[in-house]
C-alpha cells in the first residue's frame, strides 16, 4: 500500500514543519492581526479557536490538500452510507445512526436500520419513564430508587461521563451509581448503602463475556438473591444491554429485559444506543433525545461544512501537523468546567483505543508518528499540579481548553475567576516571556542585581505551546452532545488521514486472552512453566503470600 508520506501534500508538509518550528507565535499574531477571524470556526453550541497553533495560512492550505489527498470526503460518505468501512472486523461504523433526527432512511446490507433505531429508542422512553414514575416495581412492590450501570470501558465510561457532566438537568428522582472495576471493593462500596428490594442493575456488555462486567454482575445477582430468597426476583432487578441475547438469557435475564446493541456500534461511540440507558433514567428521556439533536448538528456540520470550515476536520488535521509534524507525544484535554470531570479520560480512551496503532490499513508497519498519548485534567487542578510542565518542560504539549460561557450553577464570583484563568492559561502558553522581559520587571521590583542573574533563568516561558479553544454557550444535553461528536469525528478524520483503522482494539484482546489463563491456574493452584520467569514468579510469590 502507497505510504502516506509519498503523498506531495505530505512532503510539503514536512518542509513547512522544518520553516514552522523557526516561527514564534506572539510574532504571528503581530505580523496579522486578523489571527483569530482566519483560524477560528463559530457554530452554534461552541467556537472553535485554532488561531494559537503555530501555523500559517500556507500550513493550513497544505494540511487542507493532505485530507483532499487522503479522500476523507469520500471515506466520511461511505461510513454515512453503511460501507464496512471495520475491515479488520468486516464492519459498518454507523454510530452516526443512533442519533440520526432527520428520520432519513441509513442502509446496511439495502435493510433500512433507521427502524430498528427507532425501535429501541421507543422501548428506552418506555423504560426509563416506568422506572422514574415508580411503575416499575421490585420484587417486594416498592419503587426503583437506585440504579446500578454494571459495565467497562466504552460501556461505562460515556454514560457515567454524561451523567456527571449534566448533574444540574438531574431531578434526582432516581440516584445511578456505575461500577466498572473489578476490583470488588468499588461494587462492595457501592451496594452497601442501598436496598436490594429499591435497586435496579443494567447490565452492559455487547458480548456478555466481558469478565469484569460478568464478574461484577455476578456479585450483584448473590447479592439480590440473598436479600429475596428467591432467583425470580431476578426479573424484576435486572436488565441488560447487549447484542448477544443467548448469553445474556443463559446469565438469567429474562428476553424482555434486553435492550438491542448492534455489531456496526463500536463500544467507545456507544452512549447514544441502549448503553446510555442510565442517562435516559437520570435526566429522563427528552433530555436524552437533547443530547442525540445535539449530535446529530455536528453530523450535519461534519457531512456539509467545506474542509476549510470544518471543525472536526480542523481538529485532526491539527492533532497530525503537531504530533506528526512538529513532533509533539501527547496532547492534554483541559476542561475548565466542573461538569467535565470526567472528560478527559473518555476522550483518551475515545482517541487512544481507536488510533493508537502501529500499521496501516493492511497490516503494514506505518513509518511515521501517529496519534498522541490523551492525558488532562480540570483546569484549576491541573494548574496547581502539571502546569509547570506545559509551560516550562523541554516537551511541547498542545493542549485542548474548554469552557463555557456561562455556569450551568452560577455562584458570585466564581465563574468569572475561573474564565480569567481559562483566558489566560492560552495566551501564557501561547506568548511566554522572555529573559529581558524578566529582568526588567525584577528590576522595577527593586530586585537587586545579583538576585537577577540568579533568579531570570527560572522564570523564563519559552512560550510557543499550541492550543485549542472550545468555547461552549453553556453545558447542557445538546451541547455536550454536540461536544463528544465533533470528536467523534475528529477521530475518524485522523485515522483515515494516517490510514489506521480506528473501530477495532486488538490490542485489548491479548492481554484479556492471557488473563483468563493466568486465572485459571491461579484458582486451581498450578502455576505452568510457559510463563516468562518475571510472570511466573510474580504469580508464585502472589500465591504464597494468600496462604500464609
Amino acid at each position: 500500500m502507497q505510504s502516506r508520506t509519498s503523498l506531495s501534500s505530505w512532503q510539503n508538509l514536512v518542509n513547512a514543519g522544518k520553516h514552522m518550528k523557526t516561527q514564534h507565535m506572539s510574532e504571528l499574531f503581530k505580523e496579522n492581526p486578523q489571527r483569530f477571524e482566519q483560524f477560528s470556526i463559530k457554530l452554534e453550541p461552541f467556537l472553535l479557536d485554532y488561531s494559537k497553533n503555530i501555523i500559517s495560512q500556507q500550513t493550513m492550505t497544505e494540511l487542507i490538500n493532505l485530507a483532499k489527498e487522503c479522500q476523507v470526503e469520500s471515506w466520511r460518505e461511505k461510513m454515512f452510507a453503511g460501507e464496512r468501512i471495520n475491515a479488520t472486523e468486516n464492519r459498518a461504523v454507523l454510530h452516526v445512526a443512533l442519533r440520526n433526527r432527520s428520520q432519513k432512511p441509513i442502509s446496511l446490507d439495502g435493510e433500512n436500520i433507521s427502524d430498528d433505531v427507532q425501535k429501541a429508542l421507543n422501548k428506552m422512553k418506555d423504560f426509563s419513564d416506568k422506572v422514574r414514575q415508580g411503575h416499575w416495581k421490585g420484587y417486594s412492590g416498592k419503587r426503583i430508587t437506585d440504579v446500578v450501570s454494571i459495565g467497562v470501558g466504552g460501556s461505562n465510561l460515556g454514560p457515567q461521563m454524561v451523567t456527571e457532566a449534566l448533574k444540574p438537568y438531574s431531578d434526582n428522582s432516581i440516584n445511578v451509581h456505575y461500577v466498572s472495576n473489578v476490583d470488588g471493593t468499588q461494587i462492595a462500596n457501592t451496594l452497601r448503602p442501598l436496598n436490594p428490594e429499591k435497586t435496579l442493575f443494567i447490565v452492559s456488555s455487547k458480548t456478555f463475556t466481558t469478565t469484569e462486567t460478568m464478574t461484577n454482575a455476578k456479585t450483584a445477582m448473590r447479592w439480590l438473591v440473598a436479600s429475596s430468597f428467591d432467583e425470580s426476583a431476578i426479573a424484576k432487578h435486572f436488565v441488560a444491554v447487549s447484542s448477544n441475547n443467548q448469553n445474556a438469557t443463559e446469565f438469567g435475564i429474562a428476553q424482555e429485559n434486553i435492550f438491542d446493541m448492534w455489531d456496526w456500534v463500536g463500544g467507545r461511540f456507544s452512549l447514544w444506543s441502549a448503553i446510555g440507558l442510565p442517562i435516559a433514567i437520570d435526566l429522563g428521556f427528552e433530555q436524552f433525545i437533547e443530547l442525540l439533536e445535539g449530535a446529530h448538528e455536528i453530523d450535519n456540520h461534519f457531512c456539509e461544512a467545506p474542509l476549510e470550515q470544518n471543525a472536526p476536520v480542523i481538529l485532526a488535521l491539527l492533532s497530525i501537523w503537531n504530533c506528526t509534524f512538529l513532533g509533539a507525544q501527547s496532547q492534554a484535554i483541559l476542561p475548565y468546567d466542573q461538569s467535565l470531570h470526567m472528560l478527559s479520560a473518555y476522550l483518551q480512551q475515545a482517541e487512544m483505543e481507536s488510533n493508537g496503532k502501529s500499521v496501516n490499513w493492511q497490516g503494514e508497519s506505518i513509518d511515521y508518528p501517529t496519534v498522541p498519548s490523551i492525558w488532562g485534567e480540570l483546569g484549576i487542578n491541573g494548574q496547581h499540579a502539571f502546569y509547570q510542565y506545559l509551560h516550562q518542560s523541554n516537551n511541547i504539549v498542545p493542549a485542548d481548553f474548554i469552557g463555557s460561557v456561562e455556569s450551568v450553577t452560577p455562584v458570585k464570583g466564581h465563574h468569572e475567576t475561573l474564565m480569567a484563568n481559562f483566558f489566560a492559561q492560552t495566551q501564557a502558553l501561547m506568548q511566554g516571556v522572555d529573559e529581558a522581559q524578566v529582568r526588567e520587571d525584577l528590576k522595577a521590583k527593586g530586585r537587586t542585581a545579583e538576585y537577577i542573574d540568579k533568579v531570570a533563568p527560572h522564570k523564563v516561558h519559552k512560550g510557543n505551546r499550541p492550543t485549542n479553544t472550545i468555547l461552549m454557550k453553556r453545558i447542557s444535553p445538546r451541547s455536550i452532545g454536540s461536544l463528544i461528536a465533533l470528536y467523534e469525528h475528529k477521530i475518524f478524520t485522523q485515522g483515515i488521514i494516517l490510514q489506521i483503522c480506528s473501530f477495532d482494539q486488538w490490542g485489548v484482546e491479548l492481554g484479556k486472552g492471557l488473563a483468563n489463563n493466568i486465572q485459571a491456574q491461579l484458582a486451581q493452584n498450578t502455576i505452568s512453566a510457559e510463563h516468562d520467569s518475571s510472570t511466573q514468579g510474580l504469580m508464585q510469590f502472589y500465591q504464597s503470600g494468600k496462604k500464609s
